[in-house]
């Protein structure tokens, strides 16, 4: 039976110490080769956390499986920012385009909730609202309002 460990690492830089090393040690593979390949799939995630599972069989064969980062990494990345506000409700801290939001939002698609594109971009706006990042230079919730009447129905048909 195969074992599997899931950890959370810096896009790139993972190393052998924890998480990594103590999880898989006990299963006796060669963690610096399971290190490299993962900083390998994981270098276009540069600077965000990023979800990775290792698959060990029975022969210690490892198969590396990358995961799409947290949709706030993704915001942080696009928006240029390190971190959300502490007062998202009345300090902004970055403003988000309407292009990246769809951009996410199909990265994101398979793991939400939502049916369409169009419910997937609200819920990345909906994460904004929470991270104090604008869209496209309006409040979030605005953003949400002008979806629903259809006024970015162009750029989300795309």
């Amino acid at each position: 039976m195969a074992e599997v460990v899931e950890v959370l690492v810096p896009g790139g830089k993972a190393t052998a110490g924890p998480p990594i090393g103590p999880a898989l040690g006990p299963l006796g593979i060669n963690v610096k080769a399971v290190v490299d390949e993962i900083n390998k799939k994981t270098a276009s995630f540069n600077g965000m956390q990023v979800p990775v599972t290792i698959e060990v069989d029975e022969k210690k064969n490892f198969t590396v499986t990358v995961g799409i980062p947290p949709t706030t990494a993704l915001i942080k990345k696009e928006a240029n920012i390190e971190k959300g506000s502490a007062e998202p409700n009345t300090i902004v801290v970055g403003n988000l385009s309407l292009e990246a939001a769809v951009r996410i939002a199909k990265m994101k698609h398979d793991d939400m909730l939502s049916y369409d594109i169009k419910n997937a971009v609200k819920e990345v706006v909906g994460t904004c609202v929470s991270m104090g990042v604008n869209v496209d230079g309006k409040k979030p919730k605005e953003v949400f309002a002008a979806i629903d009447s259809g006024a970015y129905d162009k750029v989300l048909a795309e």
